[in-house]
């Protein structure tokens, strides 16, 4: 009897599971780094409007770089790496799962490190080097999800399991 409850509590659950196809996830990730990384863009002109144009050129310059390197030694692997867990699903799976779990847990913990840093006396001249940074780096490697998008939606007649 027990078994049957543990049974039909499953199936009532995944009966309303929001279960999406591979492309999906892709698609998801891509503009949820997209959203972030521009967002974090966002931020950075009000703090280097305070110093001479030639200064936040520059600044704005060193970010654009960084941006550059943590997309290509940091961001573009950890894509690279979800794309490969996002290929290994079948079938219609949750729509949340388009991050690992404990990637959630990182989200947050970064939400938490930005506003301590914004409400920081830290420079926000120097602030906006990283924003740009890690802003550029999450656009440019939500380009790989989008890539992956195109893919998987072109063939997602032949995953469709």
């Amino acid at each position: 009897m027990g078994n049957q409850k543990t049974t039909e509590t499953a199936d009532w659950f995944r009966q309303y599971k929001p279960g999406v196809q591979r492309w999906v996830h892709s698609l998801l990730s891509g503009l949820m780094w997209s959203v972030v990384g521009i967002m974090l863009c966002s931020m950075t002109p009000e703090w280097l409007s305070v110093s001479p144009t030639g200064t936040a050129v520059l600044l704005g310059v060193a970010g654009l770089i960084l941006s550059l390197v943590i997309y290509r030694f940091g961001f573009s692997r950890i894509a690279a790496r979800n794309l490969d867990r996002i290929s290994q699903m079948e079938g219609r799976v949750c729509v949340f799962a388009f991050q690992e779990w404990k990637s959630y847990l990182t989200i947050l913990t970064m939400i938490i490190l930005g506003r301590t840093l914004r409400l920081s006396p830290f420079p926000k001249q120097a602030l906006a080097v990283l924003y740009i940074g890690i802003g550029g780096g999450l656009f440019f490697s939500s380009l790989v999800y989008y890539t992956q998008t195109v893919k998987d939606f072109g063939r997602r007649k032949e995953l469709e399991l």
